[in-house]
């Protein structure tokens, strides 16, 4: 038993007294264009295009990192839509590359000179041919302090939940979230979402007690 959790235990504390559980909150839009820009002022054509694209590809962590150039390129260029296996279900889900995401990925596949079987975003680690999912943690919890959000409100999932959740709430078409997200059932993607906590809040908000 972990000693901290030993003596919250034995003085009746809760073992998560102070901590954040549960699902990580999704980005808002300030927060996203916060760090976007950011990243663009300072250069950082890396970051840029592995921001943009766990975003718009809103994939789980160990998926991002192992994609290489000719998942997401045809005939040199970055194309509007790609498909990618996922370890976890092992199904296929298609996801869409927006005008920026793909103009962030040319230039950032140019500066590495990076070719057609290459991982996109390569270790700088000798032992690892692409990011591992710890570095690719590391890095997006510099993101969430640099702009001055906690980032132990937030994760690596803090990604891939946030145009999804984004979509669910302008169109409220749970398949559609469904079909983006790669899920197998629809039960799942309610649970993810949280969106009937979400629904029933936002209910209770426009009712004058």
């Amino acid at each position: 038993m972990n000693t901290r959790t030993g003596i919250a235990r034995e003085h009746g504390i809760p073992w998560n007294k102070g901590k954040l559980i549960g699902q990580k909150a999704p980005l808002r839009i300030s927060e996203i264009w916060a760090i976007r820009v950011r990243l663009e002022i300072y250069g950082r054509r890396r970051d840029l295009a592995l921001f943009n694209l766990a975003i718009d590809s809103k994939l789980r962590g160990c998926d991002l990192v192992q994609l290489r150039v000719q998942d997401v390129c045809h005939g040199g260029h970055v194309a509007s839509r790609s498909t990618v296996m996922q370890q976890k279900t092992k199904q296929p889900v298609q996801f869409e590359l927006t005008t920026g995401t793909r103009k962030s990925l040319d230039e950032w596949i140019a500066v590495a000179a990076l070719r057609h079987r290459d991982f996109l975003f390569p270790s700088r680690v000798g032992n690892s041919p692409h990011i591992s999912t710890r570095q690719y943690a590391r890095i997006v919890h510099q993101w969430f302090d640099e702009i001055g959000v906690d980032p132990t409100a937030y994760s690596t999932h803090t990604l891939r939940r946030t145009k999804p959740t984004l979509i669910y709430c302008r169109t409220k078409n749970l398949r559609a979230v469904q079909l983006l997200l790669g899920h197998t059932k629809l039960e799942s993607t309610v649970r993810y979402l949280g969106i009937e906590v979400d629904d029933a809040l936002e209910l209770a908000e426009q009712t004058d007690a």
